[in-house]
């Protein structure tokens, strides 16, 4: 079998390259690839960052395929995958065609087979992707391969891939999944076309399943894919309007961001004016300054009487007090008048976390083991409360979840580390006593810390 052969007949013969060191960019880590391509860890003379090259073998539509990737790597945007570079290669006498591109150390297919994302992690995802297509659909350019696999993550940014991208005016492969739209199988590319794909990418971030029924086909006497009742608002709204099957009645980009948000779909008619107040009259206005003038004059009356005789009444009063309960061999007691100040309330018992028994702490924590791939999801902090009942020996009897948090797949995480706790019993009266805890666990992409807490039960 020649070596071409053995390269087009399944990825594991092309991991077979891994390690190759041939030319200027030598093969590293092998990252994946499939039947007809090929992406390993590489790095560029000069330059210290790893990248990523994909070898796909070069066949009559080699040239068509270099001029892709090259009017690509013209394009720069926050959200597309960087090219540097794209040309031709042989290895071992085959002809090669190789990319070079920005490296990723995760993408959301590596994700999904361990937990679909949590709604608001979908509402972070989601306006990066719209953003990178409207660039790509404003020059002319369409993505035509949006899917889980092709969303990568790089640090704290989501980036699509820019293998794919094509102008609008090339003929589309073949359809090939089901993030294809249905027209692609006629070798039509358009910005619709993302949409569908994006409508797709959705459903299955959040469900981990796209199969979808009357899908296969664009007959419009079939009715439209419709999204699992179990996709959330405003995405199953969202998926629906992505997902007919005549392009022509898809959402556009931008009727997808004011899905997003909905605030920004009902605008509240303002609230009216307050009426102006009527002009005074002149006999009004004489009406209401005699008004004034008489309460100034009471409010000064009483004052001076107060004035008069409010400190004699006050120094009466504690000098009785003083004489009540001062003992017979105490010292001279200052008899000043106390400032007069109104009762103070009785303070009223708020609720307390502290409890009445002695003991009780924490002797084993049990941090979530998360895998690095499900950690390169989270934005910012995800926290999970677990209430935990433990019995008389230290051991969690029960754990429930207080505060799920916005991922179940961090949640269970959460739950399954709390029932591993072990505590010292309180004592009570002399004797052991259970106890009642609630564990925070606060999950970030490069740390899980957890808070105890005992409270009452």
């Amino acid at each position: 079998m020649s070596v071409r052969g053995e390269l087009m007949s399944s990825p594991e013969e092309w991991k077979k390259w891994e390690g190759r060191v041939d030319g200027k960019f030598p093969l590293r880590q092998w990252l994946g690839g499939s039947e007809h391509s090929a992406v390993f860890v590489t790095e560029r003379p000069g330059h210290p960052e790893k990248v990523a090259i994909k070898l796909i073998a070069a066949d009559a539509d080699a040239d068509r395929q270099l001029s892709h990737w090259r009017a690509a790597a013209q394009l720069s945007h926050p959200h597309l995958m960087r090219i540097y570079e794209a040309g031709r290669c042989r290895l071992d006498g085959t002809p090669l065609l190789y990319l070079i591109m920005e490296y990723a150390e995760e993408d959301l297919s590596q994700i999904l087979p361990q937990r679909a994302l949590a709604p608001t992690e979908v509402t972070d995802l989601l306006p990066a992707l719209l953003d990178a297509l409207a660039f790509l659909h404003d020059k002319g350019f369409v993505h035509g391969r949006v899917k889980p696999s092709n969303v990568h993550a790089l640090g704290d940014q989501l980036k699509l891939s820019a293998d794919q991208i094509v102008a609008t005016t090339e003929p589309a492969s073949r359809r090939r999944d089901v993030y294809d739209a249905p027209e692609t199988a006629a070798g039509i590319v358009s910005p619709a076309g993302d949409v569908w794909s994006i409508g797709v990418t959705l459903v299955a971030a959040l469900t981990q399943n796209v199969s979808f029924e009357n899908s296969a086909g664009a007959d419009p006497s079939h009715p439209d894919p419709a999204p699992p009742d179990t996709v959330p608002q405003p995405f199953r709204g969202i998926a629906r309007e992505c997902l007919h099957l005549d392009p022509k009645r898809r959402c556009s980009l931008a009727e997808i961001q004011a899905r997003l948000q909905p605030e920004g779909r009902s605008v509240p008619a303002p609230a009216p004016l307050p009426a102006s107040p009527p002009t005074p009259t002149y006999r009004t206005t004489w009406r209401i300054l005699i008004a004034i003038a008489v309460s100034l004059v009471l409010a000064l009356g009483v004052h001076f009487v107060r004035t008069i005789f409010a400190p004699k009444a006050s120094t009466q009063l504690g000098q009785i007090k003083i004489e009540e309960d001062a003992p017979a061999n105490s010292e001279p007691v200052n008899t000043k008048p106390a400032a007069h100040t109104a009762p103070t309330p009785a303070p009223v018992p708020t609720p307390s976390r502290a409890v009445a028994t002695r003991g009780g702490e924490v002797v084993h924590q049990v941090l979530p083991d998360v895998p690095q791939s499900a950690r390169n999801t989270i934005t910012g902090t995800i926290k999970v409360n677990v209430r935990v009942e433990v019995d008389t020996s230290g051991k969690v009897a029960s754990a429930k979840l207080a505060s799920p948090g916005p991922s179940k797949y961090f949640a269970g995480l959460a739950l399954k580390a709390a029932q591993g706790w072990e505590f010292s019993s309180p004592v009570a009266d002399g004797k052991p006593a259970t106890s009642t805890w609630l564990l925070q666990f606060r999950f970030k992409r490069t740390s899980t810390q957890a808070s105890p807490e005992r409270v009452n039960r």
